[in-house]
Parts: structure tokens; sequence; C-alpha cells
């Protein structure tokens, strides 16, 4: 059944543009008759617009976005959008670090901007992208069913996450590929393990049955904004929401709370969380008994837990040197802590410790948790938290001693 597309003009595609770009992008060509788009008709124009001729207006072929995805395929774009994914390109603006950066950081898309870019993007976002990267950036769909061919079997191999999700705070393929899971996966892809054999990629437990909304239960910051029960928790919960800035001392909602809810780096309800976690259960119990995929999940729960007590405790230790005024507090700071969003302009060892261990340690010993990967939860992660947080303490002692002795000579 051949796809129903937009109405546009549809140009002669072999005597068009197919006779022009054979000569100046074969690759491009060659990957399109491969697709399942030159078997549909479906031809240049109806994704880039019939605007282009000439070597001459290059500049008039559109970008293609997930909204000229959706025109065909309705259901995957709409779960895209409600998706975080769609939300990466808002959740990188939202960072104040992402507009300290250099303009050569920028133009070239190569520093967070290169796996940011595939959110939806405004218009005046596109425009100001288009400006400085002469086209690039525009990636969406196409950033995991890679142009020209879209491949709906390359989107389903784990590698097609790899791109992305490696290295520094999110070694997601680093801790898959190492993991049970990924090691079978990996042997099953070179044939030494036969195709019936249960090995789930990063799709498998993240995409569930093709679904493209790719949520967790934790989301990307583990933390939540209705915990009950455990009062400790919950304490040391706070205490990492307000050096997020989220909340402010009482406990309020900060504007940036605002734009953080908008963008679902973290879950906002316990309802929302609960729902989650039960789609993640679903998705275990395909190989796993019930007993051990829920004893698994509550281990990343309990790692959580662990390490937002030393986060807590970090955290209040470097507050209380602002507070105390023996570290001078970086300016704009409304509240006693430092600003986990805004890393680069912690000048201080003791401040940037503490950043790292949030923005790297933290991560790594939860996500390697979830991850099956026992060398990032404890090695990585949860052994390099529990350092960092003795060097911080000790830190805190030799800078009041510092003070104290300036305060005597002077």
């Amino acid at each position: 059944m051949k796809l129903k597309l937009p109405l546009e003009k549809k140009w002669n595609i072999k005597k068009e543009c197919v006779t022009c770009h054979e000569s100046v992008t074969p690759g491009i060509v060659s990957d399109w008759r491969l697709s399942k788009h030159s078997k549909n008709e479906v031809t240049c124009s109806v994704c880039h617009g019939d605007y282009h001729s000439s070597d001459e207006d290059i500049e008039k072929a559109r970008p293609v976005t997930p909204d000229r995805c959706i025109l065909c395929h309705q259901v995957q774009g709409d779960q895209f959008k409600a998706g975080k994914h769609a939300q990466a390109w808002r959740a990188m603006k939202a960072l104040p670090a992402a507009h300290w950066k250099s303009m050569s950081s920028l133009e070239g898309l190569k520093d967070c901007e290169s796996c940011h870019r595939i959110g939806i993007k405004s218009t005046r976002d596109m425009r100001e992208l288009l400006k400085k990267s002469a086209g690039f950036g525009m990636a969406s769909c196409d950033v995991c069913h890679t142009r020209h061919t879209f491949f709906k079997k390359e989107a389903q191999q784990p590698q097609a996450c790899q791109t992305c999700h490696n290295g520094g705070d999110h070694p997601q393929w680093e801790m898959y590929s190492g993991s049970k899971h990924g090691v079978r996966q990996g042997l099953k892809q070179m044939g030494i393990l036969p195709q019936s054999t249960s090995a789930p990629t990063c799709q498998t437990c993240h995409m569930e049955k093709g679904n493209h909304e790719v949520q967790t239960a934790w989301g990307f910051l583990a933390v939540r904004l209705e915990m009950n029960g455990d009062k400790e928790w919950v304490a040391a919960s706070k205490t990492i929401l307000q050096a997020l800035r989220l909340v402010d001392p009482d406990g309020k909602p900060t504007p940036r709370m605002t734009v953080m809810k908008r963008i679902e780096v973290f879950r906002q309800t316990d309802a929302g969380w609960k729902e989650e976690r039960k789609k993640m259960l679903v998705t275990c119990t395909q190989c796993h008994s019930v007993t051990f995929a829920e004893g698994e999940l509550k281990k990343g729960d309990r790692m959580i837990r662990k390490t937002d007590l030393l986060m807590a405790e970090a955290i209040r230790a470097v507050a209380s040197l602002y507070e105390d005024g023996i570290l001078e507090r970086p300016k704009g700071y409304a509240q006693p802590f430092p600003d986990f969003m805004a890393p680069l302009k912690g000048p201080k060892s003791i401040e940037l410790k503490l950043w790292r261990m949030f923005g790297e340690y933290r991560m790594l010993a939860f996500q390697g948790v979830f991850h099956a990967n026992p060398s990032y939860a404890f090695w990585h992660g949860l052994g390099q938290m529990e350092q960092t947080l003795s060097e911080i303490k000790e830190m805190a002692v030799q800078l009041r001693k510092n003070a104290g002795n300036d305060a005597g000579t002077g």
C-alpha cells in the first residue's frame, strides 16, 4: 500500500533531482534508492519542497523536521513529540551553561548541540540555527533513521543510540554494552548466538513495542517532586532540588521549576513515576520473573537514595561556607547553595568537586544499577561519590582554618 503523501507538486525525480545529485551527491541518491521512500514515490520534493532547482538557490531546500515526517508517520510522530527526545533542544537551552559557550563550539555543532539538536525546535530556533550552520542541525527523526535510507532496522539496533548516549555523565552505551544484556545482544548480532536468543536492546526497554515517547520512571536527573514516607530521603531530595534551584530555601517552586516542568527531565507526580515504573516492569517480565524484576528495579531506587544522602551532606557542607562568608557566593545566587545547572560558574575547587559529584558520579551510580553494570554503579559511581565527599569535608575544614588565620593576622 502506498503512503498517503502531502499535496504538493511532485517533480519528475529521475529527470530533475536525481540527474543533478547523482554527480553532486551520489551517496544521497544511492541511499534514497535503497529506501522504502523510493518504492513509494516519496521523492525529494515531498520532503524538501520544490523551491530549489539549481546550485544558485540551494538555501531554498526545506530542512526536514518531525513535522514533515508526521504527515505520513502520524503515530510515531505524536509519540515522539510527547517524549523527552523532542524536548532535547529546549532542555539544552534551559541550562545556563549552554549560553556561556564559545561561538566556535556553537557554530560547529560539536558540543552538546550535536546530540541535543534531535529535539523539536521553535521557528525562531530553526531560523537562528540555519543562520549559523548553513542548514545543518535540523536533524530529528533522521538522527536514528539515518537519511536517506531511513531504515527501520538500523534504528532498532542499540548502536543507533550509541552516538549520543556515551561518555561523560551519561555513558549508557558503555554500561549497556558491558552488561549481560549488551554482551548477549553483541553475540547475537555476530551470529554466535541464535536469533531467537533473549537479548534486549536499548529499544526493548526504552521504546516498548516501538513507542517513540522514550520515558523513564526517574527521568534524567533522578529527582521526584512528590515523595512520601522516608523522611531522611525526602529531606535530602529537597536539598538537591534547592541546589538545582528548582525550589527556594522555603521549599517554594522557582521560575526555573516552571521551565523544567515543560521539558520533563524529572517526574512531577508520584502517579507519573508509578506509571512509568509499571511500564518498565512489564518489559522486564518478558524475560524475568516479577519478583526478580521488582527486586532489580528497587536496587536502583536504593542506589538513588544512597547517593542522595551523600549528595545532601556535601551540598550542606559547601552551603555552610557560603552562609559563614568563608566561601564567596557566586553572583546572582539568591540562596546559600551552588547552582548545579551552572557548573562553569564554580570558580573554587570545592565547588567543582561538588558539581562532579552530582553531575557525573551520581549519574554513573544509579544509571549503572539500572543498566545492570556493577562496575559503573560502584567503582565509577558510588565509590567516587564517597571519596569526593571525604575530600569536600576535608577542604571545608581547611578553608575554615585558613579563614580563621586570616582573621587573626588582620
